[in-house]
């Protein structure tokens, strides 16, 4: 027998959904227009920015960008040939790929991080106060720990 969605989970859902299937591209339509970046290049480029001398591994940026290796090394391979970063072998294990952001890439970081903050929160935390942002927190959390943890997914 099948176990349906009752109202406040149906309607939930579909909230969700929307939220899902919007936000990436009006985060996208904003980087695009001001930066000239896709929202994954942009992520990919913030997460090597936060990194110790701004290098990681490309699994650990796979990991951090939510990736598969296949689609990071894509936008890599466009990243590099921007100037943005560079992969080399990693010193510690001459199988493994570092990337490095590039002094050009640091630079576009930091030119294209005020608007797209400024986007994040006009469309996501403007409309919140604290409670609804600790709210937002706690339950994608635990949403994200059910994808972390479960094999089948």
């Amino acid at each position: 027998m099948t176990t349906w969605l009752d109202d406040a989970q149906q309607d939930a859902w579909r909230k969700l959904a929307t939220v899902v299937e919007r936000l990436p591209g009006v985060l996208d339509t904003q980087l695009r227009r001001d930066s000239d970046l896709s929202h994954f290049d942009y992520l990919t480029l913030a997460m090597l920015s936060e990194a110790p001398e701004h290098v990681l591994r490309m699994t650990q940026l796979a990991e951090r960008t939510s990736s598969t290796l296949p689609r990071l090394s894509h936008v890599a391979s466009r990243l590099e040939e921007r100037g943005y970063l560079r992969r080399s072998p990693c010193p510690e294990d001459r199988r493994a790929i570092n990337a490095q952001l590039t002094e050009a890439g640091w630079e576009k970081v930091q030119a294209t991080a005020p608007g797209h903050v400024a986007t994040v929160l006009a469309v996501v935390f403007a409309s919140l106060d604290a409670q609804d942002v600790a709210a937002l927190d706690h339950v994608m959390g635990k949403v994200m720990h059910t994808l972390d943890t479960d094999p089948s997914l």
